[in-house]
């Protein structure tokens, strides 16, 4: 009873307009694109050709190529929360978070969810040297996606799962390292070789690191 109290107080989820499916649509090819030809490639016009749409029909959703790239980081950052934020933040430690977390990213990339990899992985090092509003904003993201790692080693270290001897930056930087080994692996081999390895190494690390 108790369970489905609580599913009848969970607001309905909002029918998008036509508009919005229309927008939502042209986001997730400029995502998968932007993995392929990079965002700085990402242009109206290269877009409306991908989309089968006209210049004008996208420039009534998107203003400008910065406003059109912003919006795509954004798509792609809600698909990152559903396929790897969602699923961890049901852990009840620390541990179990961080194993979550390099879990679901792994997965994340097995499924092709981008044709060149993780969306972030790719075009982080494409504007890393272009100082603006896109850059700050896949900063953003780095810099929030290793501090949920690091935050997560910080509780297990707290609850005595992981030694406190162990640098929780160093142990996310390491930890990261062979996610991002395993994600370009993968894009070029399309095999699952690259994600098992990550789980091994992943694992052997988090055994070394014990408490």
């Amino acid at each position: 009873m108790a369970k489905k109290a609580a599913t009848a107080q969970r607001p309905a989820r909002r029918q998008r307009s036509d508009g919005e499916r229309s927008r939502a649509a042209i986001l997730d090819e400029a995502a998968k694109l932007a993995t392929v030809e990079g965002i700085g490639g990402l242009s109206l016009s290269r877009l409306a050709d991908q989309v089968g749409m006209s210049k004008s029909g996208l420039f009534a959703h998107f203003g400008s190529k910065e406003e059109l790239q912003l919006a795509t980081i954004e798509a792609a950052n809600e698909i990152f929360d559903e396929q790897v934020l969602d699923p961890a933040a049901k852990a009840s430690g620390g541990l179990e978070r961080l194993r979550a977390l390099l879990d679901a990213y792994l997965n994340y990339v097995e499924a092709g969810t981008f044709p060149g990899g993780c969306f972030f992985a790719s075009v982080l090092v494409e504007v890393s040297m272009q100082p603006g509003t896109v850059r700050d904003r896949l900063l953003a993201f780095l810099q929030d996606w290793l501090g949920r790692l690091e935050g997560a080693v910080r509780d297990a270290q707290r609850e005595g799962e992981i030694s406190k001897k162990e640098d929780p930056g160093q142990l996310a930087f390491e930890l990261e390292s062979a996610l991002l080994l395993a994600n370009t692996q993968f894009t070029v081999a399309q095999n699952a070789e690259p994600i098992e390895r990550a789980r091994r190494a992943i694992d052997r690390r988090l055994e070394a690191a014990a408490a």
